[in-house]
């Protein structure tokens, strides 16, 4: 029997919204502090760990001198305590804002909702930047359970009530998203807009690919 996608759920961070400003803003820190870095290793170097390392729902001050002295180690940079504190005044409190191919979401004629680890504010920022665009908001916080756990992606299929090979999921994340959401039936697609994951077939660039997949037979 064949199955056409019937909703679409989203990761949030990196896969819906992002944060503009975090990488120049962080290099305009190591410049502060007379080192150069190529603005992609820093972007390659951040993605990898921030897959390696546990995110909490809400980050603080002390795990981002931890993140970030992993960070400036790949880089082979020595995570000097001014230079955490210069890394950490920049980045942090920017603002969120959604990919320009957030665009193309507008041409789907399908529900859509969001799985993501955050915490509660993601919900005011979903709603300033999309409006009511999205049927569901779940997220880890209130839930008490995050990804990778698989029970955080049934409960998410539970509420919305759609068999999960007729949801197709879109995250940035391999081990958070795609690993647990194809264990949990979901038709799992990542997002890749730097083209890091080339030896993964079920890849897309840009959300302007949604509309061809949802179309199809699967």
């Amino acid at each position: 029997m064949s199955l056409k996608i019937k909703y679409v759920l989203f990761d949030a961070a990196n896969t819906l919204i992002w944060k503009p400003e975090l990488f120049p803003r962080y290099i305009a820190a190591l410049e502060k502090n007379g080192i150069s870095v190529d603005p992609r290793d820093l972007r390659r170097n951040h993605k990898l760990l921030s897959e390696a390392l546990k995110f909490p729902d809400r980050t603080s001050a002390a795990f981002y001198a931890d993140f970030n002295s992993e960070v400036l180690l790949s880089l082979g940079i020595l995570p000097r305590e001014k230079l955490l504190r210069d890394i950490f005044d920049a980045c942090t409190y920017l603002e969120w804002n959604k990919y320009e191919d957030a665009v193309f979401l507008d041409r789907l004629d399908l529900p859509m909702g969001i799985l993501s680890n955050f915490n509660k504010s993601l919900q005011a920022h979903i709603k300033g930047l999309f409006g009511d665009r999205f049927r569901n908001i779940i997220v880890s916080e209130e839930v008490g359970v995050a990804k990778p756990a698989v029970e955080f992606y049934r409960g998410a299929i539970q509420t919305i009530g759609v068999d999960p090979g007729e949801i197709l999921y879109i995250g940035d994340s391999l081990k958070l998203d795609m690993i647990p959401a194809t264990a949990c039936g979901l038709q799992a697609w990542l997002i890749d807009r730097d083209g890091w994951f080339r030896a993964i077939d079920r890849r897309i660039s840009s959300f302007s690919e949604i509309a061809t997949i949802c179309n199809k037979e699967l």
